[in-house]
């Protein structure tokens, strides 16, 4: 059986560092190449080496690395922050091609997951709920695992509806500040007394804590993770009581 494939993140971000960060090193060799003028090749060498190319095509290098190794390590320490019984309902917040909500479903025995998205070419490469529902077939889960279109602002779950409730790089993807702490309230609200939320983002995680905590959840935010992300995000763990 084929292996499920989880895409790009931010492709079009990818490719723009990776195009204009070549471009950056590549033009001024060039310069530098046909020039007549020592002191001008000099210096195109110069921006070649510590212009702004160099550090554009490595961010997207570290960004292509994240999505093709470092997001699934990334994944495991979320779903390690959950004590495990097995007979959970989860929620997956922005599930792309599943990832988090596969990774929980295959943790599950007599529990279910559930992923949510509008499914949004820009985020992730191939974006599409027919990919999430292949994926979990070849993980193995279909029978564990639903997809269905939501706007995370306005969930379709009565009240503390889930045990856990999970999301990467999903909130910072909706525009306005009261829009996200709209989506923070309705995580909060669909999760269960004694339940879990787990976020992650690379921006806005204290405006979560925030909004999460005051709709009475007990949170924690981790710092950076600067090894296997980029950028790099942070972890909101989040207890109903």
């Amino acid at each position: 059986m084929a292996k499920a494939t989880y895409g790009i993140d931010a492709p079009g971000v990818v490719r723009n560092l990776l195009v204009f960060g070549a471009a950056g090193i590549a033009v001024p060799l060039v310069i530098a190449a046909v020039t007549g003028s020592p002191a001008l090749a000099r210096s195109m060498r110069s921006i070649a080496a510590t212009g702004p190319g160099p550090f554009l095509a490595l961010a997207g290098l570290l960004m292509l690395a994240y999505s093709l190794v470092g997001k699934f390590r990334h994944r495991d320490r979320m779903l390690a922050q959950i004590d495990w019984n097995g007979d959970e309902r989860v929620l997956d917040v922005g599930t792309g091609r599943g990832l988090l909500a596969i990774g929980a479903a295959r943790k599950l025995s007599t529990g279910r997951a559930t992923g949510i998205d509008v499914w949004s070419g820009r985020d992730l490469s191939q974006n599409t709920a027919r990919n999430a529902v292949e994926n979990a077939r070849r993980e193995g889960v279909a029978d564990r695992v639903d997809f269905l279109s939501q706007d995370a602002r306005r969930l379709d779950f009565s009240d503390e509806s889930f045990d856990v409730v999970l999301s990467n790089l999903c909130l910072h993807n909706i525009a306005s500040a009261e829009d996200r702490a709209r989506a923070c309230s309705e995580i909060a609200r669909v999760a269960r007394r004694g339940g879990t939320v787990v976020l992650s983002d690379f921006q806005k995680t204290a405006e979560y804590a925030r909004a999460l905590s005051e709709a009475g959840l007990q949170v924690a935010r981790s710092g950076p993770f600067l090894f296997d992300t980029f950028p790099p995000l942070r972890i909101i763990t989040a207890r109903k009581p």
